[in-house]
C-alpha cells in the first residue's frame, strides 16, 4: 500500500505487504547516492530540494482501549502524574472525543506520521460499544485514523469468526445489522503473526504490514501474548494455537529484512509493570530496563536487534523505557496505560542511507489525553448516535449505592459485592451452595455514586452494570473437595500466577491470610482458611459458584477446571442486576463492603 494517499480515501484499500514502484526505487537510489555529510533539504523533500539523510517519523500509539468511547468513570478515568517536587497528582483523562483531538493536534505539521495500536481495542467494553458487538469502537478507530494494530487477547472474546467480521465488515451472524447501514469493518489491518490456524499452521490474519511515505518504509509486526488461551474462554480460541512471541517476531523480522524493509517496529500485546504508577516516571533512572519488570523484560532482551522499537500493552500500565537488546544496545519499549487515557508520541529517526532507524536518536514520551481540549465533533456525533440506540436498555435503574464502590486493591469492595451476588444466586439454584469465587480481571470498572447521565446520585443503571461486567459469562456451580479448594486459593500466587498474582474475590463467610512476605503457594496460609469460622476439611465436598471462565480453568486456575456436578446458570450481569435490585432502594442504598475477608501481611 502506498501511504501517500490521504486517509479519508482508504476505504477498500489493499494492504500490500511489499510494494515497489519506479518512483520509490528512484528516490531510494537518489538517497543512497548522497554523501555522508549531505543535507540538501529540510527533511520533507520540498520542490527543488533533495531529501536530507535523516527523516523524523512520528509514531503515535495507544493500547487497551476496550471500547471506552466515553470518558471512563472513577479511578479508571484518571492517571497519576509526578510533579516537580516529587509528589503525584491525579489528572482526569480519556474519552474518544478528546483522544481524537489530541492525536490530530499531535499530527499537525507532521508529514511523516503513522498511528499504531497493540490490541484489546475491543472487548470488555461499556454498553455503548459492547451492546453492538463493538462496531461503534471500530468506527471510532477509523475516524482516529489508526493505521495498524496487533490483536490482543480480547479480540478473541467472541472467537475467530467475530474478529474476522470486525476486520472485514458485515452484519452480525445472529443479531443481524444494528443500523440501516451495513457495518464496513476496520480501515486498518489487524496483525496476528503468532495466532495460527491449528489445521493449516498459518496466521489467521496478516503477520506484518509495511507503512510507506515517499522513500521511507517501516515494517510493523503484530503479535499477542502466547498465553492468550489462558485468559480467554475456550470457545474464543477454538481451532487456534498461539506461538512464542520472540520466536515469531524474529521470524518475520528476517522476512522483512529479506524484502528490503530495514526499519521494524513490533506491536506486542504483552507488557510489564513500572516501578511507579505515574505515567511520567523515569523508568530509565536506574539504567536501561531497570524501572520496569514483568514478561516484557525477557521478551525485549531476546527480540532480534533488527527490531527498532517495541510498542506493548496488556498490563494497562504506562512506561516509556529502554531495555537492552541481545546485542546489548538500548531499545525503546513503550506502553500507554489503557482506556484511551494516554497515547505515546515517539520520534523515529529514519536513515535514508541505510533504510534503518538511528536508534540512539529515538525519543518517546507518554502524553495525557486531558479533557481540557475541544471535543472532536465527529466523535461526539458518533457517540451520540450509538447512545441513542442504547438508551432504552442502558438507562434502566437496577439499584442504588451510598458511595463509590471501587474495584481496586488485593480485595476490592466491588469484588466482595459481586462475589456475594453470585453466592446468593448460587443458593437459589442449589441451597447447598457454600461460597462464590470471582476473578478480578472480570471486573472492568467501579460503581460510582455520581455517574454521567440524568439519573440521580447513587442510582446504578444497566449501562453502569454492563460496564462493570461486560463479558456475558454464566454463573455456574460445581463441586470441589476441600483439598481442591485449598489448591485453588494457592494457585492465586503460584504456577503461572506466581509473578503476577490473581487474587480471587470471595463471598462472605470465606476468610484467610495472604502473607506476601513469603513466596509462591506458601503466601496463602493454609491453617488460616476458614468457611463460616470452620477450617476447610480436605476430604469434604464444597459447592462453589464461579463464572464459566473460571470453571473452565481460566486465569491459571486449573483446579477449578476439575470440578464435578456442574450446573450452568444465567449470565453474570443479570445476577448482579437482580442482587442490586433485591438488596437496595433509594431509601436504603448498598454501602461499599468493608473488604476485610482477606488478611494481607506485607
Amino acid at each position: 500500500m502506498s501511504a501517500t494517499s490521504h486517509r479519508p480515501h482508504r476505504r477498500r484499500r489493499t494492504y500490500a505487504l511489499v510494494a515497489t514502484t519506479a518512483a520509490l526505487a528512484t528516490a531510494g537510489a537518489l538517497a543512497a547516492a548522497l554523501p555522508a555529510t549531505a543535507s540538501t533539504g529540510k527533511g520533507h523533500g520540498g520542490h527543488g530540494h533533495l531529501p536530507s539523510r535523516y527523516q523524523d517519523v512520528q509514531l503515535l500509539s495507544f493500547n487497551d482501549l476496550h471500547g471506552n468511547l466515553e470518558p471512563p468513570a472513577g479511578s479508571a478515568g484518571r492517571v497519576s502524574e509526578l510533579q516537580a517536587d516529587g509528589t503525584a497528582k491525579t489528572v482526569d483523562a480519556g474519552g474518544a472525543e478528546y483522544l481524537a483531538t489530541h492525536l490530530r493536534q499531535a499530527r499537525a505539521g507532521k508529514e511523516y506520521s503513522v498511528t499504531a495500536a497493540t490490541g484489546d481495542l475491543v472487548g470488555a467494553s461499556p454498553l455503548v460499544s459492547g451492546l453492538f458487538k463493538d462496531e461503534p469502537t471500530v468506527e471510532a478507530l477509523n475516524k482516529l485514523d489508526l493505521d495498524v494494530s496487533s490483536v490482543g487477547n480480547h479480540e478473541f472474546d467472541e472467537g475467530r469468526q467475530e474478529l474476522t467480521r470486525l476486520q472485514n465488515g458485515g452484519c452480525h451472524p445472529t443479531e443481524g445489522c444494528f443500523t440501516d447501514k451495513k457495518f464496513q469493518g476496520a480501515d486498518f489491518p489487524y496483525l496476528a503473526a503468532n495466532t495460527l490456524d491449528e489445521k493449516t499452521g498459518k496466521p489467521i490474519l496478516k503477520p506484518y504490514w509495511v507503512w510507506r511515505k515517499k522513500d521511507v518504509k517501516i515494517g510493523f509486526i503484530g503479535v499477542t501474548l502466547e498465553d492468550t488461551p489462558g485468559v480467554v474462554s475456550a470457545d474464543g480460541v477454538k481451532g487456534l494455537k498461539f506461538k512464542d512471541e520472540v520466536e515469531t517476531i524474529n521470524k518475520y523480522a528476517k522476512e522483512l529484512q529479506r524484502q528490503g524493509v530495514k526499519s521494524i517496529v513490533a506491536l506486542l500485546h504483552e507488557g510489564g509493570t513500572p516501578a511507579s504508577p505515574s505515567y511520567n516516571y523515569d523508568c530509565n533512572a536506574s539504567g536501561p530496563g531497570g524501572g520496569v519488570s514483568g514478561p516484557i523484560v525477557d521478551i525485549a532482551k531476546n527480540v532480534t536487534p533488527q527490531v527498532d522499537a517495541l510498542v506493548t500493552g496488556h498490563t494497562h500500565n504506562a512506561y516509556s523505557c529502554t531495555i537492552n537488546d541481545p546485542a546489548g544496545n538500548p531499545r525503546t519499549v513503550t506502553s500507554a496505560a489503557s482506556f484511551g487515557r494516554l497515547f505515546t508520541d515517539t520520534t523515529l529517526k529514519y536513515d535514508r542511507y541505510t533504510g534503518d532507524i538511528a536508534r540512539t536518536a529515538v525519543k518517546s514520551t507518554n502524553r495525557v489525553v486531558s479533557r481540557d481540549v475541544p471535543k472532536a465533533p465527529d466523535m461526539t456525533q458518533l457517540i451520540s448516535r450509538w447512545n441513542a440506540l442504547a438508551a432504552p436498555v442502558g438507562n434502566r435503574p437496577i439499584g442504588y449505592v451510598s458511595a463509590d464502590i471501587s474495584n481496586t486493591g488485593t480485595e476490592s469492595p466491588l469484588g466482595d459485592l459481586i462475589a456475594d451476588a453470585q453466592f446468593a444466586y448460587g443458593r437459589k439454584l442449589d441451597p447447598e451452595t457454600d461460597l462464590a469465587l470471582m476473578n478480578p480481571g472480570g471486573i472492568r470498572a467501579p460503581l460510582t455514586y455520581t455517574a454521567k447521565g440524568t439519573e440521580g446520585d447513587g442510582v446504578v443503571t444497566y449501562a453502569e452494570g454492563f460496564t462493570v461486567q461486560p463479558f456475558a459469562n454464566t454463573v455456574n456451580l460445581q463441586n470441589l473437595t476441600g483439598a481442591q479448594l485449598i489448591q485453588v486459593l494457592k494457585e492465586q500466587v503460584s504456577g503461572v500466577n506466581a509473578a503476577s498474582p490473581k487474587v480471587l474475590q470471595i463471598s462472605s463467610g470465606l476468610t484467610y491470610t495472604l502473607d506476601l512476605t513469603k513466596s509462591g503457594a506458601d503466601r496463602v496460609v493454609t491453617d488460616s482458611i476458614r468457611l463460616n469460622g470452620a477450617a476447610i476439611d480436605p476430604a469434604a465436598s464444597y459447592r462453589v459458584a464461579t463464572n464459566n471462565f473460571l470453571a473452565g480453568g481460566g486465569d491459571g486456575f486449573t483446579t477449578l477446571g476439575q470440578g464435578t456436578n456442574d450446573l450452568v446458570g444465567t449470565d453474570d450481569l443479570s445476577v448482579l442486576a437482580d442482587y442490586l435490585t433485591a438488596n437496595s432502594s433509594a431509601a436504603n442504598p448498598i454501602a461499599p463492603p468493608a473488604a476485610d475477608r482477606i488478611t494481607v501481611v506485607r
